[in-house]
């Protein structure tokens, strides 16, 4: 497994984060070469980034992201995940519906609420690529700090079909596992350019991890863990996959509660290095799925809570800690935060972020050390 940081338990946030208040740009669904030309969002959106990799450099992560700053002030709170695509690639239908999910009466009432805030759409053509420009934006991070810097891609191919409609007459898609395979070269590219830009950490972000619960249909494990190995085929660097519990508003979604038992083993034969989970939400009561983690995978543990705007004491974090390290070997372990903290008052999400590396320094003082890399290859 590729090292990015020769650091022993590694601390790194997931990879949105609060706007700041001043920063008002929107990009409606502008392709970034076009917004930019507007030289007072092009220095807007710079200096919002450097805040928010400024504020985890302050909080001590081993590891930062840039924030992603270019998502909008869409429902959800965090809708911009799955509308940026939506807006950018030929073949969706670039305005707000009621949301498909919402609309098929499985739903309570609440829940009906939330997705329709979120929102749906229809495809009406072919898939293809558009000015996504995820390596543009990494170059933009890249400058502004030293830090090892991980990238978030998302949502992926699968999580991109939950809000689509199929059966309407006017859908070019009849179901979500053709949309998923004609999405997989739109993002192998995006991650390809992403590497050639200097990219070496990627964290892909796709929650079609739990589809097979929403389906009651375990044979979906298959072509889903194709359509990931084929999404990072060929993408030489440390690849990650975060699939977390929901969040809207920091609401997560009921039926993934406890469930990660029944779908993380089927992905066990996806290539990815990383599995990037949300436990802290649940007061760590999963970590137990974790004893059977093949030699070859590791996990980045969530174990600060970013659906609650208490801020955790140091000792929580280096308990909640501990309890993965019981069942997963220090070498194989990396911590952050369960999801994005883009809901959150920026205040709270920085003081998250200050317990999270005070805890990894408590855990880490307890843990026998590994010798540095440097050292090792004396």
């Amino acid at each position: 497994m590729r090292e990015v940081v020769d650091i022993q338990l590694p601390v790194t946030m997931v990879g949105s984060y609060p706007r700041p208040l001043w920063y008002k740009h929107q990009l409606h669904g502008q392709d970034i070469q076009h917004a930019f030309k507007l030289e007072e969002h092009a220095q807007a959106y710079e200096d919002a980034t450097a805040a928010c990799i400024r504020d985890q450099e302050e909080a001590g992560l081993d590891i930062v992201a840039d924030g992603q700053m270019y998502f909008d002030d869409y429902g959800g709170s965090i809708g911009s995940f799955v509308w940026y695509w939506y807006e950018r690639l030929p073949g969706f239908y670039h305005n707000k519906m009621l949301n498909p999910i919402a609309m098929s009466g499985q739903t309570d009432a609440t829940e009906f609420d939330v997705l329709n805030n979120w929102g749906g759409t229809v495809t009406n053509g072919k898939i293809e690529r558009g000015p996504g420009r995820l390596a543009e934006l990494y170059t933009i991070a890249r400058r502004l700090t030293d830090k090892p810097l991980k990238v978030s891609v998302g949502a992926g191919p699968v999580n991109l079909g939950f809000h689509v409609y199929y059966d309407r007459p006017d859908s070019y898609y009849k179901n979500q596992r053709d949309l998923a395979y004609d999405l997989v070269p739109v993002f192998n590219a995006e991650m390809k350019e992403l590497v050639a830009a200097g990219a070496d950490f990627i964290q892909l972000e796709d929650l079609g991890a739990w589809l097979p619960l929403m389906t009651g249909d375990d044979r979906d494990f298959e072509w889903i863990v194709d359509v990931i190995n084929q999404t990072i085929e060929g993408v030489d660097a440390k690849i990650g996959w975060h699939f977390c519990l929901g969040t809207a508003y920091g609401n997560p979604t009921r039926a993934f509660g406890g469930m990660i038992d029944k779908v993380l083993q089927p992905l066990y034969d996806t290539h990815i290095e990383q599995f990037v989970l949300d436990f802290a939400l649940r007061d760590m009561q999963d970590v137990e799925v974790l004893v059977g983690l093949p030699d070859d995978k590791e996990v980045a543990a969530g174990v600060i809570d970013v659906r609650t705007l208490a801020i955790e004491s140091d000792e929580e974090v280096a308990e909640r800690m501990r309890s993965v390290l019981e069942v997963v070997s220090p070498e194989r372990v990396y911590f952050t935060t369960d999801c994005g903290m883009r809901v959150l008052p920026r205040l709270v999400a920085k003081e998250k972020l200050k317990s999270l590396v005070r805890g990894a320094q408590i855990v880490r003082a307890e843990v026998p050390s590994r010798p540095s890399r440097e050292s090792a290859t004396v």
